[in-house]
């Protein structure tokens, strides 16, 4: 939570208390993803006066702020940024001799409604602004509401921001939380995944929604008590430490200033050597792909007990031969929707829905065929269940190995020797990683997002499947996998290329061009993005999208 809404709106008051009245004298960048703000009532020649200094991070991986008490600047690669902004440089003898005064003048500190972002406003207009929507942060330098300077020029987007549209005002009622079906992330999404994760330890499960949603709705609030008069927890959360607002994961020390939390956070997490980074987030996905695991198993639990409470297709159709005497059929005339039978497995009548064009002996015929599926679908429940078991104790056994490695070395081989860093590890297959069809015979396969895209292109197809991709948007890769001595039917091209238009940004156009080829001419070069590859020869059809 060091850069959520709720922190950075304790934060801005109690970094105005430290440079309001200072003046921003210098911000420098001495690493790729850092820069160093320097604010001060004045500078000599050696040392500034009164200084405050301000570090961040702004890495996709990481984001923060650090305020230390003394940054060291190197003689060597050091970079001024934000000239424009800083106006008169406290170095410019000549402006100096004519009466300017250097740097802009800090005039306060804000943060904006359910927004991570922290300005720090200048005077003449200027506005710098810190900027963390997860893996994009920035820093943005503003005047009045237009973006004049940002440090990371690759984020394009950045530079339409308008600082008079940055506040979000959401509506937080109860009645807006009843009309979202008692799901308290769409009032709230600033909350993040600490305090999520608070609710859900702390709920209260009960079979009435509105009961419960009454009960959430009071946990909801108790939170917010929370974060308006917030102790600071540095905490463990998922394998790695944490800045939180609420009680929450291993607690190792709590801090009542901001300022003071946001140092120990950053130096703590800073301070992870390698080792302890790789294994954290090694657990991490562990952790990811147990809860996966464990819900699977749940939901075809509920599946398999849910056949069991009611009669199985086999039995209706048995009852539907046994009572064909019973059931009225006027010649000419269409069947009942619905008939009341006597159920005999469990001596009680029973209602069993009949199609009206069709006699009670072919109805029973269709009960017997769903039968002999249900009978399939049940062992393949039974089958994944088993598969999610063993795969539960592999993880456990991952997790208690992991645990007693103590070298990067080691680290590294066994998680390269068991796969642990790919979707769903080494036992999983393409059934378990991508979106699975049968059509003719032939089995294709869809990715999930722009990683899965890249592991079922590269790591999943081969040189003679077919590759598929809706034309010039982002879009899953579509893959047919090649019999031997088989060329791909037409129909089976247009089933793919369907599937790939509907998913693709063109699902709702009325007609959609697909390329394929295949995938031997498909490469990606170093340096592309996920999910982007590059086709060195190809064919289109028009296809209408159909999931």
């Amino acid at each position: 939570m060091h850069t959520n809404y709720y922190f950075l709106r304790q934060l801005a008051p109690a970094l105005e208390g430290h440079i309001q009245g200072l003046r921003l004298l210098e911000c420098f960048s001495q690493d790729r993803d850092e820069l160093v703000l320097v604010f001060a009532q004045a500078k000599g020649k050696a040392n500034y006066y009164r200084p405050f200094y301000i570090k961040t991070s702004l890495r996709p991986d990481f984001s923060g702020l650090l305020f230390p008490d003394v940054v060291q600047r190197a003689r060597t690669n050091s970079i001024d940024l934000f000239g424009q902004v800083i106006g008169i440089s406290p170095d410019d003898d000549e402006a100096l001799e004519q009466g300017a005064i250097p740097g802009r003048l800090v005039t306060g500190v804000r943060s904006f409604l359910n927004e991570r972002c922290l300005g720090i406003t200048l005077d003449d207009g200027y506005t710098l602004l810190f900027k963390f929507f997860g893996n994009r942060p920035n820093l943005l330098a503003f005047q009045s509401n237009e973006v004049v300077e940002l440090f990371n020029q690759k984020l394009a987007s950045d530079q339409t921001l308008r600082l008079d549209a940055l506040d979000r005002p959401l509506d937080q009622s109860y009645e807006a939380f009843e009309r979202a079906g008692f799901d308290h992330r769409k009032l709230f999404p600033t909350f993040g995944k600490e305090v999520n994760a608070y609710l859900n330890q702390n709920s209260t499960p009960s079979d009435e929604a509105s009961v419960q949603g009454k009960a959430k709705w009071g946990q909801i609030q108790s939170v917010l008590t929370l974060l308006d008069n917030p102790t600071y927890y540095l905490t463990t959360f998922e394998h790695r430490p944490t800045l939180t607002l609420v009680p929450l994961g291993e607690i190792r020390q709590t801090l009542a200033d901001p300022i003071e939390a946001a140092n120990r956070f950053y130096i703590s997490y800073a301070g992870l050597n390698t080792f302890e980074r790789e294994r954290s987030e090694v657990l991490r996905l562990l952790d990811k792909r147990l809860k996966r695991a464990e819900s699977l198993i749940d939901a075809n639990m509920q599946r398999l007990i849910g056949r069991e409470e009611g009669a199985t297709h086999e039995e209706m159709a048995n009852i539907l031969m046994a009572n064909l005497h019973a059931i009225p059929e006027p010649p000419g005339q269409r069947s009942p929707e619905r008939v009341e039978l006597y159920d005999f497995y469990r001596d009680r009548p029973i209602l069993i829905k009949l199609k009206p064009d069709l006699s009670p002996q072919k109805n029973a015929e269709g009960y017997y065929r769903k039968a002999k599926n249900e009978k399939i679908e049940v062992e393949h429940l039974q089958q994944q269940i088993e598969q999610r078991e063993a795969e539960l104790v592999a993880i456990r056994q991952h997790q208690e190995a992991l645990a007693g490695i103590e070298g990067l070395k080691a680290l590294r081989k066994y998680v390269k020797q068991h796969g642990l860093l790919t979707d769903g590890g080494p036992a999983a297959g393409p059934a378990e990683l991508f979106k699975q069809i049968q059509h003719e015979g032939y089995t294709i396969l869809i990715g999930r997002n722009a990683k899965n895209n890249d592991l079922l292109t590269q790591r999943y197809a081969f040189k003679e499947d077919l590759w598929l991709h809706a034309r010039d948007v982002s879009g899953s890769h579509v893959v047919v996998k090649y019999q031997a001595g088989k060329r791909f039917p037409k129909t089976v091209i247009e089933r793919a290329a369907e599937l790939a238009a509907w998913y693709s940004k063109r699902r709702t156009d009325s007609l959609c061009p697909v390329i394929y080829t295949p995938k031997k001419f498909v490469r990606k070069p170093k340096g592309l993005a996920e999910g982007q590859v590059v086709v060195d020869k190809e064919e289109v059809v028009m296809v209408v999208p159909r999931g």
